[in-house]
């Protein structure tokens, strides 16, 4: 009896918590006095700073950067068509990464009723020790699911062996071109909640989904 080739998809999923939130924040002021809009954006930026010092000092940021003072100007046009005297705007942004959810929200409590602070995006992310290991866990797993259903198959054949011949990250073996990541992680938006009674903010993070897929090609005997 001759062998027979099987060919199987297998796939694996995991949720798991975010680890760290990276988070961006912006200092922002405007006048018609460039000099002055200057000195009012890196006065309102400093207490930030400050804060972001104490927090990595005490454990709660993993890390935190500043960009260097930006500073643009536009001249509006007036409701009669004419050019008016210029406006200047002095932007700095900051990213921290926090290592609780927790630690994060009261931060942006603290800070989002400061004048000149604009709340940006979260990226919520695992550790790359974390990364790494779930990435392998997943990516045996998603094997493991193509070895199992390659018996599945060799078994109603009445076969009682498989052997593999070719594994591969999906879309290699079936076209031959190269395909995505053999892994693929996914953090959605998080929630952002602030309740109509209190002056405080919650971030709830979704978990992060990480699956694999890969390909394999058997023959079964």
């Amino acid at each position: 009896m001759s062998d027979v080739t099987i060919t199987v998809r297998g796939q694996s999923e995991e949720r798991i918590a975010p680890e760290r939130a990276t988070i961006r924040v912006s200092v922002r002021a405007d006048g018609p006095d460039r000099a002055a809009v200057v000195e009012h954006t890196l006065g309102l930026a400093e207490p930030l700073r400050a804060g972001l010092v104490e927090r990595s000092d005490a454990g709660t940021i993993a890390d935190w950067t500043s960009q260097r003072l930006s500073v643009r100007a536009e001249r509006p046009w007036s409701s009669d068509g004419k050019r008016l005297a210029p406006v200047y705007y002095a932007t700095v942004d900051f990213t921290a990464t926090f290592t609780e959810a927790s630690e994060l929200s009261v931060w942006v409590s603290d800070i989002s009723a400061w004048e000149g602070i604009e709340i940006g995006w979260v990226d919520w992310h695992l550790t790359p020790e974390t990364r790494d290991r779930v990435e392998r866990e997943v990516a045996a797993s998603a094997v493991g699911v193509a070895v199992t259903r390659a018996e599945a198959y060799a078994g109603a054949l009445g076969r009682s062996t498989v052997v593999p011949v070719e594994i591969a990250d999906v879309g290699l073996i079936s076209s031959g071109q190269q395909a995505p990541q053999v892994t693929a992680f996914k953090a959605r938006g998080a929630a952002f909640a602030a309740a109509d009674s209190s002056p405080s903010m919650e971030y709830e993070p979704d978990e992060i989904v990480v699956s694999a897929t890969v390909e394999a090609r058997f023959t079964a005997n």
